[in-house]
């Protein structure tokens, strides 16, 4: 098994009063890491998994008067795709409330359905981790840098799911299942996605924009929709962990874009799927967009299992001068020009250099970029 960030983390909260919210898409490990977790404790342990119907009837049918029927003399409870459990917020503040003493995990793949079910009953009573694709780091730990270093072709093209870096030769067919099977199994089963087929057309406009200015505009034109429905299924995209966005950032130069945004896939293998293209990295036309895109949800799974507040951003103006991405933290930038080729000279813009308070400027490539993720 491949440890994960989060794990030791998770340890550290556990039987601290806190339930423990896993979020992350289908197929990343979920499942796996909390049957690691239970494994490693001495307490007796349950666990429930909601893709059966009859865990989602007793979870459902819970109140402060039955919940021995659940928790017996478990000390540890793990509810796995909690998201499939009506109003699983208050079953999750009565299983507590009335349970002091037993420790809560709940997973969900869809951060859409079960954050917003969880937040208002469970305010100041859950700590929330993501679960994303294998990181650098993980990967990293399990061989060494330079053993991930020498798979990088393989994961701009194939991604780091762990079913796709835990079966080399059968990346093609393990991508293709997931994204018909798996991944957008959440977005599709919600009640008001009436067209499926235009978040398809969507997301295949989107791979192949990834790392570009997103035009809402030319979005909608593009997939025969209104700007509104492309914001929705955008933001939906995002609550399912299949996509983030970057705001450019703008506040000090009159000619700086000001509600732009970029849009990246937390997987290159993912979004390679989408458009059917696994052709070898060295004969890719969008060799410097799978390069950006590998090393900026790389930097945002970095950021995220450590826990640290940055805000993310590119910065760019009508003149054409830009930052492929910025961090800031305590007013404090730090500037990242992003390069496949280590020959190509970096360039920072004065413009943007005099007008911000930045303290770092880093020119990643293929060479250096593992410096920047451990």
């Amino acid at each position: 098994m491949i440890k994960r960030k989060i794990t030791d983390k998770i340890s550290d909260f556990l039987f601290k009063g806190k339930i423990l919210i896993i979020y992350g898409p289908r197929q990343t490990g979920k499942t796996t890491l909390v049957k690691h977790i239970i494994d490693t404790i001495p307490e007796k342990s349950t666990y429930l998994n909601c893709d059966d119907k009859e865990i989602r009837v007793l979870l459902e049918n819970i109140n402060s008067k039955n919940t021995d029927l659940l928790t017996g003399n478990s000390k540890l409870i793990v509810i796995d795709e909690a998201q499939r459990v009506k109003n699983i917020g208050i079953v999750l503040k009565i299983l507590i409330d009335n349970n002091p003493d037993i420790q809560f995990i709940a997973t969900g793949s869809s951060a859409f359905e079960l954050s917003n079910e969880i937040n208002e009953p469970l305010t100041g009573r859950k700590i929330e981790f993501k679960l994303l694709p294998f990181s650098f780091a993980e990967l990293s730990d399990n061989n060494s840098v330079l053993d991930e270093k020498m798979q990088l072709k393989r994961r701009l093209i194939y991604g780091s799911y762990p079913d796709v870096v835990n079966n080399p030769g059968n990346e093609e067919i393990i991508l293709d299942n997931l994204t018909d099977s798996y991944l957008f199994k959440d977005i599709f089963s919600l009640k008001d996605l009436r067209k499926p087929e235009l978040l398809e057309k969507l997301l295949e406009a989107l791979a192949l924009q990834v790392g570009s200015e997103t035009n809402y505009s030319e979005l909608a034109s593009m997939t025969g929709a209104n700007i509104e429905t492309v914001q929705r299924y955008i933001q939906l995209l995002e609550k399912t962990f299949v996509i983030f966005r970057l705001r450019s950032l703008s506040r000090n130069v009159g000619n700086e874009l000001k509600k732009s945004r970029k849009i990246y896939f937390y997987d290159n293998g993912i979004r390679n799927a989408i458009i059917s293209d696994y052709k070898g990295i060295d004969l890719r036309t969008d060799k410097g967009a799978l390069w950006e895109n590998y090393f900026i949800s790389e930097r945002h799974k970095y950021l995220i299992y450590g826990k640290n507040k940055v805000k993310q951003f590119f910065w760019r103006t009508t003149k054409q001068q830009e930052i492929d991405y910025l961090e800031e933290r305590n007013n404090e930038i730090s500037a990242f020009e992003i390069k496949y080729s280590p020959k190509k000279k970096p360039f920072f813009s004065k413009t943007f250099l005099k007008s911000y308070n930045v303290t770092e400027s880093n020119f990643v490539n293929i060479e250096n970029y593992y410096k920047f993720l451990l």
